[in-house]
């Protein structure tokens, strides 16, 4: 049995003396304790070395995608006829017995063997020492790593920072010199500013046209649409434009081909600006475009640097500054920065912005990672993201639609008003109805008519028993005295009526008119009292206040008296 080992020189085959001793896999390590017995378990068989450092990293990256290297298949083929072979990656072994038709093994045992070997590998391999296999397998590893992650002039991503300053800042140049054709063309022929708003096609008909008198003789169909040029033509005769010479002329021919120029350039940067964010970060590009792509990176730094951004600092990443306000003056901070110009974010509605463009920064982050870090060169996961965004907008606006229209979840629960229930609680004592009969007078004047009745029976007796003769006497009273009698009694009755009396509370006596008259008396004495003090106190203070005016006037005679006499 062989055992297949790698190391940064080259690949090596050992020889196993003892199988026997594979059958202990717990006492294995034991064995390599010590060279002089590891030497008794395994022997050299053949070593393959590599030739130069491109050699040892294209078999290095063979390796780790589990495929022999045509130095190994050589090497193999020379060594292990009829031979097992013991490998440590069981993806490597299948692809060899495909390939070579040698039988593999890869098990714990062949495992821990490997494991041993490295251990003394200085003193199984002669001519091979700790002092160059270490820079043999920091180079190594170092062309590895750079492999890894690709560092190649496809992934560059120094092209797109400067390609997409330098398209801001032709599009700045581009408004500036359409500006100053606007207004220098503008004193020949003022209307046409109002007529034509882009400036491309306004400086194509400027440079078309010259003086706008030769306006009514062209065609402008393939610059303007027939509407605009029938305009055109219509105000050119009419124009309130002062009169401009050749020379005048030519200088503004000249700078309309200075903004045809730009502008041409200007398209082939775009070009090639695509071009680019789809081959350095394509999921990036399927979910925000190219400029706003473009423009992360460029604010980031680089993609690899934008890559180590969470999610949230890709959202904000352009409102710096706002965000540093609303930090210092403890307002709400900015839910969006440059993020705010990608489709999907113009998309969504005013009140969903900022759902978004979280979950557009979130996904974001994830493909700027996948683009700087990942091995597939696709757009897929983006396209991917793009497609979950969509869905999560089209639901957020069917909430508020379904809310709107009044649907099955956005309806209201109307309940029935129950006036002896109260929120979130059981039954009240119920409310105190209103009671009709309480409106009828009727009732309460034959009750208070009864209970009067019952009051004069008991004093009528008593008089009579006390004073006989007096009832005697008043069967000589005139009637018309007995019928004021009656109609006193009937107008207290009709007073007693008005007012609900309850049965269970005494009558209060009414106060005697001779006790409210000496109130009324004590107390207009008390107001004349007060009145009296105040009026002394004003007489006192205008008897002061006179008395204290000679005074002032004799000081003021005396200080006039010691200025003449100074004088």
């Amino acid at each position: 049995m062989l055992v297949l080992f790698e190391t940064p020189a080259g690949f090596a085959l050992f020889k196993v003396l003892d199988e026997g001793k594979l059958n202990k896999v717990e006492d294995l390590s034991k064995e390599f304790l010590a060279a002089d017995s590891a030497r008794k378990v395994v022997s050299l068989q053949a070593f393959s070395k590599f030739e130069n450092t491109a050699e040892a990293l294209e078999a290095a990256t063979k390796l780790l995608e589990s495929t022999p290297s045509k130095g190994l298949r050589k090497f193999l083929r020379a060594h292990c006829d009829g031979e097992t072979l013991g490998v440590a990656d069981s993806k490597l072994g299948n692809a060899i017995k495909e390939k070579l038709k040698i039988d593999c093994v890869h098990n714990n045992a062949v495992m821990e063997l490997l494991r041993g070997v490295r251990t003394q590998l200085t003193e199984l391999i002669s001519g091979l020492g700790a002092q160059d296999l270490a820079p043999m397998s920091l180079g190594l590893s170092h062309s590895l790593s750079r492999y890894k992650l690709k560092f190649s002039a496809d992934k560059v991503d120094t092209m797109i920072v400067q390609a997409i300053g330098l398209l801001d800042d032709l599009d700045k140049e581009l408004n500036t010199y359409a500006m100053r054709i606007r207004e220098w063309y503008g004193w020949h022929f003022p209307e046409l500013t109002k007529i034509i708003q882009d400036n491309i096609q306004y400086a194509k008909a400027v440079k078309l046209m010259g003086d706008r008198a030769n306006a009514a003789k062209l065609d402008f169909s393939e610059i303007l649409p027939e509407e605009v040029e029938t305009e055109v033509k219509e105000a050119a005769v009419i124009s309130m434009g002062t009169e401009i010479n050749d020379l005048d002329l030519i200088n503004i021919k000249e700078l309309c081909d200075q903004v045809l120029n730009l502008a041409e350039y200007r398209a082939q940067l775009y070009d090639y600006l695509k071009s680019r964010m789809n081959t350095v970060a394509p999921n990036l590009t399927a979910l925000v475009g190219e400029l706003v792509g473009a423009r992360l990176i460029a604010h980031g730094g680089s993609l690899l640097n934008l890559a180590k951004q969470p999610g949230s600092t890709v959202q904000i990443l352009g409102a710096e500054k706002a965000l540093f306000r609303a930090l210092k003056t403890k307002h709400s901070t900015p839910k969006y920065g440059l993020i705010y110009h990608a489709s999907l974010v113009g998309q969504a509605a005013p009140k969903h912005k900022g759902k978004i463009s979280r979950s557009l920064a979130a996904k974001a982050a994830l493909a700027i990672r996948c683009d700087a870090l990942g091995d597939d060169q696709d757009n897929s996961m983006g396209l991917e993201n793009r497609a979950k965004l969509e869905a999560r907008l089209r639901a957020l606006e069917g909430k508020e639609l379904g809310r709107s229209a009044g649907s099955a979840k956005g309806k209201p629960k109307i309940e029935v008003y129950d006036k002896d229930r109260k929120k979130g609680a059981g039954l009240i004592t119920p409310a105190k109805t209103y009671n009709p009969a309480a409106d009828s007078l009727i009732g309460q004047i034959t009750n208070s008519t009864a209970l009067e009745e019952q009051d004069t029976v008991p004093k009528k007796k008593k008089k009579a028993e006390a004073k006989p003769a007096l009832a005697e006497e008043a069967v000589d009273v005139p009637a018309h005295e007995e019928k004021k009698e009656k109609k006193k009694k009937q107008k207290k009755a009709d007073q007693e009526a008005v007012l609900p009396t309850n049965e269970n509370e005494p009558e209060e006596e009414p106060a005697p008119k001779e006790k409210e008259k000496k109130k009324k008396k004590k107390r207009q004495a008390e107001d004349d009292g007060e009145n009296v003090e105040v009026e002394e106190k004003k007489q006192k203070k205008r008897k002061h206040a006179e008395e204290e005016e000679p005074e002032v006037q004799t000081k003021k005679e005396k200080k006039k008296k010691k200025k003449k006499s100074e004088d």
